[in-house]
């Protein structure tokens, strides 16, 4: 899935009403196993000047890279951050763990040839799944606009919960961005 539904589901299945701290601790959890992913491409991108080609085809799918991926994606991870926070009785550690596992849940069935190793460190097995969030040869013509849909309702979940306004501002933001993404996906992304 993409990013900014992440973050917009998490929110709606653990956030809660008039809570900013737990609000926010789902939003982060949303977006904490990709987030290795936007400070290695960026940084590669912008700091170092690498080419985008080069980033994508060479350094995502290097064994650095691809062990970092491993570690912020891994049920057995969060699964386990998940237990402490239980255990502790943190609300807004339950929603921050909760919020990513849910992303690994959404994540595992919708990458083609581009999954993770979910289970980490036990296993380097990467389930690939017949069909792909975002590659058209792989169902995304179908895939994208049910993930938009989602999108929609969380956002709309989200509102009719009342949370913190600030929290609406960001739904709004990430729903325009899901939309745009989703729009760029489906219309414009030439495969290779």
């Amino acid at each position: 899935m993409n990013t900014p539904a992440h973050l917009l589901l998490g929110a709606a299945v653990f956030g809660r009403p008039g809570t900013s701290r737990i609000v926010g601790a789902a939003l982060l959890g949303g977006l904490a196993p990709d987030l290795s992913l936007y400070v290695l491409a960026g940084g590669a991108l912008f700091l170092l000047g690498i080419p985008a080609q080069r980033v994508f085809d060479e350094l995502y799918f290097s064994d650095v890279w691809q062990t970092v991926f491993a570690i912020d994606n891994s049920f057995l991870v969060w699964g386990a951050f998940c237990a402490v926070a239980l255990w502790r009785q943190a609300p807004w550690a339950v929603a921050l763990t909760g919020a990513a596992l849910l992303h690994l849940a959404l994540d595992m069935p919708l990458h083609h040839d581009d999954g993770r190793p979910h289970f980490w460190p036990v296993t380097g097995w990467v389930f690939e799944s017949p069909v792909s969030y975002w590659d058209r040869r792989h169902g995304a013509m179908w895939i994208a606009p049910a993930e938009a849909a989602a999108a929609l309702t969380a956002t709309a979940v989200l509102w009719w919960r009342a949370v913190p306004i600030w929290a609406c501002l960001i739904s709004l933001i990430l729903i325009a961005m899901e939309i745009w993404v989703v729009r760029q996906w489906l219309f414009f992304f030439v495969d290779g």
